[in-house]
């Protein structure tokens, strides 16, 4: 690759990308089981290509349905959406963007965050490294990375002094995204880090040396960290945000979800004043959107009102693929890259990567 190709990335054209497993697209390996093929992926793909139908007199699908219909308007408005991602260029960033992916109220999505727009940057040909630091190892999970007791994880970066290049593991679906596991080491690491000297600098020494090793290695920079956090501000959550330059807040479009970003938000600006004055709240997602809910409406147009510049323009919508995508090991950008997830994880990551 010469350096002007390097400068910009392209997502994938998702239509390519088929449903489910048995196509693997540019950036993705080949998957590991999966779901049937998704008859809402034929009609996109059809929709794709509604220029050339129309030209050969073939019968448009979308200009025979019924625009009353809901299904219809959907899969429609999902279309124009695919369109404007097709061919799109990524930038790659000037220097590497850590991210710590926080929120210590659970069930937010603050794994799920991670590991998608992680594999929609790496799918674009960025890389991408994530750190799990989430005791639960959901993200190792996802990523198809071992995390037993005995494989060595980020808790032995964190205590023990291991090297971060000794723990990091590729994803063994996509190409040019590494993890560092987690273990339920690290369910007693908030205990042992009391102790030790410099206890909320460690994580962030661990990825300084990894990026000079890389470099001195004649291995491609890191484009993007992204840090998985538990639903805590101990000293695990301290140590990411002292490693990171910026945070990725995902907020449920819920009433509690609210409630509790005042509290992170006092949090941060702890941190700001006493460990991290470059720390900043740069991002804000909306997750387990319900279009079809006043509550989430309201919610949604309040944290857009009060963070203006913060939130997301996508919306990632309540969504069985990307629920079911762990239970295959798996993000919901290979286990169905057609759903209305993927597309939104995939919006969001090209809101990051231009912003």
């Amino acid at each position: 690759m010469t350096s002007s190709e390097a400068s910009t990335q392209r997502i994938p054209p998702f239509v390519s990308l088929g449903s489910a497993r048995s196509v693997a697209g540019p950036g993705l390996a080949p998957g590991r089981g999966g779901i049937h093929p998704n008859p809402v992926a034929d009609l996109v793909t059809m929709s794709a290509v509604s220029r050339e139908t129309a030209v050969s007199g073939r019968t448009n699908v979308f200009d025979s349905m019924d625009d009353s219909s809901p299904i219809a308007r959907e899969l429609a408005h999902e279309t124009k959406r695919r369109e404007r991602l097709l061919g799109r260029e990524l930038p790659k960033p000037e220097k590497t963007r850590i991210f710590t992916v926080s929120n210590q109220k659970g069930g937010v999505g603050k794994t799920t965050t991670t590991v998608n727009i992680a594999a929609a940057l790496a799918a674009a040909g960025l890389n991408v490294l994530v750190i799990d630091i989430d005791p639960q190892g959901n993200a190792s999970t996802a990523l198809g990375v071992e995390h037993h007791a005995d494989v060595d994880s980020i808790y032995d970066v964190l205590i023990n002094d291991f090297p971060l290049a000794d723990v990091v593991a590729p994803c063994p679906d996509i190409n040019n995204l590494i993890c560092a596991p987690a273990t339920i080491h690290l369910a007693g690491a908030e205990i042992e880090l009391v102790s030790l000297v410099a206890r909320e600098q460690r994580l962030r020494r661990a990825i300084d040396v990894y990026s000079k090793a890389r470099a001195k290695n004649g291995e491609e920079r890191l484009d993007y960290i992204f840090i998985d956090c538990p639903p805590s501000l101990g000293l695990l959550t301290v140590n990411a945000f002292c490693a990171a330059g910026e945070v990725l807040i995902p907020i449920q479009c819920e009433y509690y979800a609210l409630e509790g970003l005042s509290q992170l938000l006092k949090n941060i600006e702890m941190i700001q004043k006493h460990l991290n004055a470059d720390l900043e709240v740069s991002t804000i997602l909306l997750t387990m959107y319900d279009g079809r809910t006043n509550l989430a409406a309201q919610v949604a147009a309040e944290v857009r009102q009060h963070f203006p510049d913060q939130v997301l323009g996508a919306v990632v919508p309540r969504s069985v693929r990307i629920s079911e995508a762990p239970s295959y090991q798996q993000t919901v950008m290979t286990y169905d890259p057609s759903s209305s997830g993927a597309l939104s994880y995939l919006e969001a990551a090209a809101e990051i990567a231009e912003r």
